[in-house]
């Protein structure tokens, strides 16, 4: 990507997430998350394992941080967001929790401010694939402490059904997004010494009609234990709406 697009990209960026969440907006494509228990709940067991007693920053925490559930176990907890909007808002949400222990600010994700080595743990929804990712990484890697992790759950960019209804509804993601692609996943493990990926969300996607009537949980618990089934087999993971991440032992810098 060329240097002289990235004020733009990231203004863009800000100015998108900056609306969205100012007006809390929920486009069509909303209803889709309501499948998607399977692997947020994925991502919180992962962090919150990880996280009692450690310094743990949630990068690109939006206006609803995760990293409050994880707040009170952990040592401290820092966010960071493009978005001053949600920044604003995840500091009101801590204050309104009594937390001590808890940070949100304005960042570039991909120039970080802080010193090499701050965190034992970096975890993020959703996020990397609004990022250049090799940038995005180097920095993850040079602020997290040797033996730290990294865990993010980010939408995956295979499935031509799925991409089929991202062309069909532009207006709900930003120009630069870029779901991950298998060649994404090897970069990060290029990262780390050690790189795990469960896949989630094929089947799933069909309780969506679902929501809200009485079988809608029954059906998609089948369906869930259906994509585990789907997913052991190699290759399959092209199919998945979205991965967890579990990213560990970072590479050593340079």
């Amino acid at each position: 990507m060329s240097h002289e697009l990235e004020p733009e990209r990231k203004e863009s960026e800000r100015r998108f997430h900056d609306a969205r969440f100012e007006h809390e907006v929920r486009g069509p494509v909303h209803k889709f998350y309501a499948v998607t228990e399977a692997s947020t709940e994925r991502l919180r067991e992962e962090v919150s394992r990880r996280s009692r007693g450690k310094e743990v920053l949630e990068y690109g925490c939006g206006p609803h941080p995760d990293a409050l559930a994880f707040a009170r176990d952990a040592a401290t907890i820092t966010g960071i967001d493009i978005s001053g909007v949600a920044a604003r808002r995840a500091t009101e949400a801590a204050q309104a929790a009594g937390l001590r222990n808890a940070r949100f600010v304005v960042m570039d994700a991909e120039q970080m401010e802080f010193e090499d080595d701050s965190f034992d743990l970096v975890f993020g929804t959703s996020i990397l694939h609004h990022l250049e990712l090799e940038r995005s990484l180097s920095e993850i890697v040079r602020v997290l402490r040797p033996g730290g992790t990294a865990v993010f759950l980010e939408p995956l960019g295979h499935n031509p059904a799925i991409n089929l209804y991202r062309r069909l509804t532009p207006r709900y993601r930003t120009p630069d997004e870029h779901p991950l692609m298998m060649a994404d996943l090897r970069l990060a493990s290029s990262f780390f010494g050690e790189a795990r990926y469960s896949f989630h969300h094929f089947l799933s996607l069909l309780a969506v009609p679902l929501r809200g009537a009485r079988p809608f949980r029954p059906v998609l618990r089948g369906l869930d234990l259906a994509d585990k089934t789907i997913f052991r087999v190699p290759g399959a993971g092209r199919l998945a709406w979205f991965v967890v991440m579990v990213l560990e032992r970072p590479a050593p810098r340079g």
